[in-house]
């Protein structure tokens, strides 16, 4: 018996328009940023409804140089996640900020109400991280944000294109994005910082160009930050299908959510009203109820071969690294710990077929017993 092949739980599939994108910059000598970083910025702009979208080398460095370019200094705090990837943490230790933990909700973003209760004169950012392509509740977070005057600087690595409130993500605060190999809209590594502030948007462009605005001028301390034009040629062609990727991916996870319903202690994600998912994760929680553990299911679905993700099995501060970091204060988020021991995200990319959700759905319903 031929054993089937494994369904991954995500897939790179490089299209003919982006191959000609590549060729024609490698033809064209003009290998760094240059006018295809330019067209990716506009484009990326026009799609979050903002006037500026600054290119950087990556998501990590998205989130960097908009902490950096809001001047935080030592002792200033921003709240955040625990539950997120360690990126979110690093970028905030990288600009020289503590940072604080609220805990979350059950759609895995932060709580408002735990945001409010951290809030205090020595708090400057509130910093929402849109988990596994569902935006948090921004009006919530902006109105809390506006009333203590603290910037919001959105991590939305995980959720290009996705809206609340008919507002694309991006457009809230400062958006911080990644198009690292496994999103939704990738070119293997970037990052692209969005905002609206004339004066945050140059401030930005010096700092990933080693502090020049014109060649050898220095007008601050920088970093080499930029996106290439390699890059950027496979990402732009993506950008004018992001709809259809992102309609792909809901078709999908509503075929998910429709096979695996009525199954004991296993919780499907819901949508909550007025926010538009766009599935970059596809993520269940398996609870106290089911005839499985989280670790049990993980087992059997690599025996049959289904591709899943552990998004993420510890929060960010619990990690020996952080555990006594002076610019980490480890807030209890008793939500956060206990969605460690239950997520599971299953394979949800555009690229499956009919067949591989058939086999996905058959062979969680079999794992449950049914």
């Amino acid at each position: 018996m031929i054993s089937p092949s494994t369904i991954p739980i995500t897939k790179v599939v490089i299209e003919p328009d982006q191959e000609a994108a590549v060729l024609r910059v490698l033809r064209s000598g003009n290998l760094a940023q240059g006018p295809v970083v330019a067209q990716l910025e506009q484009a990326f702009a026009q799609l979050c409804g903002v006037r500026h979208a600054v290119a950087v080398s990556n998501g990590t460095v998205a989130l960097v140089a908009a902490l950096s370019a809001l001047d935080l200094h030592p002792g200033d705090e921003v709240i955040t996640t625990p539950f997120s990837f360690a990126a979110t943490l690093n970028a905030v230790l990288s600009a020289g900020a503590t940072v604080r933990f609220a805990d979350i909700r059950d759609d895995f973003t932060l709580d408002p109400d735990a945001v409010s209760a951290l809030v205090n004169e020595r708090t400057k950012v509130l910093l929402p991280v849109h988990l596994y392509g569902l935006p948090a509740d921004l009006p919530a977070l902006e109105s809390i944000a506006s009333r203590a005057g603290l910037a919001l600087v959105e991590d939305a690595a995980q959720a290009h294109g996705a809206q609340v409130a008919s507002r694309v993500v991006g457009s809230w605060g400062i958006g911080c994005f990644s198009f690292y190999a496994t999103k939704n809209l990738q070119c293997g590594e970037g990052g692209l910082v969005t905002t609206s502030d004339d004066r945050l948007a140059a401030r930005l462009r010096l700092l990933r160009n080693q502090g020049m605005r014109e060649r050898y001028q220095y007008e601050l301390p920088g970093h080499n930050w930029r996106l290439t034009d390699l890059q950027a040629a496979i990402a732009v062609p993506q950008v004018d299908r992001l709809d259809q990727t992102i309609a792909a991916r809901a078709a999908n996870a509503a075929r998910l959510t429709e096979g695996l319903a009525g199954l004991p202690g296993l919780l499907t994600p819901t949508v909550p009203a007025g926010r538009t998912h766009v599935w970059h994760q596809y993520t269940i929680r398996v609870t106290e109820g089911a005839p499985v553990t989280r670790d049990e299911l993980v087992k059997h679905l690599e025996h049959a071969r289904i591709g899943f993700g552990l998004y993420y099995p510890s929060l960010m501060h619990d990690y020996p690294c952080y555990v006594d970091h002076p610019q980490v204060v480890a807030d209890p988020t008793p939500a956060a710990t206990a969605a460690t021991a239950q997520v599971l995200s299953l394979p949800v990319n555009q690229f499956l077929s009919a067949g591989d959700l058939d086999r996905i759905i058959a062979t969680v319903r079999e794992i449950f017993g049914d």
